[in-house]
């Protein structure tokens, strides 16, 4: 049954290619579409789903060179539509300056937006006094930044555009002349994870349509607990009888399409990054049973901030493996395609456990064994509109947020 469910979706995106072609067209007319993102995916085969998406992507260094080229032309024609005739652009990046990955991203990302002849500086006024981030391949040098009531100085010059690649986790982002790209307020000072998938369910319900399929298939089952409910034992009961509940309407999507498995949960900050603050469940008991330094690590949010707000969200398996390892694919958008692809791979993790941790390492699609990559092909389409939809959804939610 699960294996007809599979085949049934390839079939279908395959018979809707250029319906669908159309569909995305007329969307993205309507939206003014992000600079760049990046969205994990979770395919089980019988199901797939964007699971997170990234407003400030932090991995640009991880597709493969000719995949950043697409990347390049797009990110810098799409500049150029928007700011045109613009000529010495600030990169203002995290202030991690020790994650040798995150300042490899910088630099990559620089050299893409360097690629159409702008002149790229890097630095934020949080890094000023450090000379240079120090990257795996290679290292950034940074310039000093002012920002005043008007504008952006950055090594004493005024720059056209500031390029953001902080997810302003802490704070906000001053509000001046200069443009800024992306958007300010999709930061996580603003932006919640619950926002995305309300803006995105209903672009999945229209590509569901169009496919013929249950829409559930295509997305997660999902809720929000509030002002730190997680802290008080009538608000943890009362939460516990909605996790139950919620797993039971899962638990019947699994029985309606003959899926031989337990359904489970993550819980996960709403406002955050990099896999901080994420638990996967798979009852109510789980949650009241939670010890204290299960809790702890949960409530730990990104930069020391306590999480307040949490999603709930339904755990996806992942059915892509690479001999021992368990796969999620990554996509990486430039306005609004999504044109770059890499690999989250763990041979110590189970198919429904978070790869967003440490010992994953990333791998593209020519590292995987014949197996893996036919696949992996396989579900590519799928992977890419599901992607391009969540792009949308980005666009949604910069046009509702102040």
């Amino acid at each position: 049954m699960e294996h007809n469910i599979a085949k049934l979706i390839e079939q279908r995106l395959s018979a809707q290619a250029s319906t669908l072609e159309a569909w995305l067209v007329e969307k993205r007319g309507e939206l003014e579409l992000p600079l760049y993102a990046s969205f994990d995916v979770r395919d089980a085969g019988w199901k797939a789903a964007i699971v997170d998406a990234n407003a400030f992507p932090a991995g640009f260094n991880n597709p493969p060179p000719e995949q950043r080229q697409l990347l390049a032309q797009l990110l810098t024609s799409h500049i150029d539509r928007h700011h045109p005739g613009i000529h010495r652009v600030l990169l203002f990046p995290e202030s991690n300056t020790r994650n040798t990955g995150y300042a490899e991203n910088v630099r990559v990302l620089a050299s893409l937006l360097a690629s159409n002849g702008l002149e790229v500086v890097i630095g934020a006024p949080r890094l000023n006094g450090v000379e240079r981030l120090v990257g795996i391949e290679g290292s950034s040098p940074l310039v000093e930044v002012e920002l005043t009531g008007e504008g952006v100085k950055a090594g004493g010059r005024d720059v056209d555009l500031i390029i953001l690649n902080d997810d302003l986790t802490i704070g906000g982002f001053p509000d001046f002349e200069t443009p800024v790209m992306p958007p300010a307020g999709l930061g996580w000072y603003k932006r919640k994870k619950s926002g995305h998938f309300t803006a995105l369910q209903p672009l999945i319900e229209e590509l569901a349509e169009i496919l013929g399929i249950d829409s559930w298939l295509l997305g997660t089952h999902w809720f929000v607990s509030l002002d730190k409910c997680l802290d008080r034992d009538t608000c943890r009961k009362e939460l516990a009888a909605e996790v139950d509940h919620c797993l039971g309407i899962i638990a019947d999507k699994y029985r309606q399409h003959g899926i031989d498995s337990s359904p489970s949960m993550f819980i996960k900050n709403d406002s955050g990054t990099y896999g901080l603050g994420i638990l996967r469940i798979e009852s109510g008991a789980d949650l009241l049973a939670l010890s204290n330094r299960k809790m702890n690590r949960l409530t730990y949010g990104k930069g020391g901030s306590d999480v307040e707000d949490f999603l709930l969200q339904e755990s996806v398996p992942t059915a892509l493996r690479n001999g021992t390892q368990v796969l999620e694919p990554c996509g990486y958008a430039a306005a609004g395609e999504t044109v770059a692809w890499f690999l989250r791979a763990n041979s110590k993790k189970g198919v429904v456990d978070n790869l967003n941790t440490p010992s994953t390492s990333f791998l593209h699609p020519g590292d995987l064994t014949t197996e893996g990559l036919l696949a992996l092909k396989r579900r590519q389409s799928l992977h890419g509109i599901l992607s391009d939809v969540a792009a949308l959804a980005i666009a949604k939610e910069a046009a509702t947020i102040e």
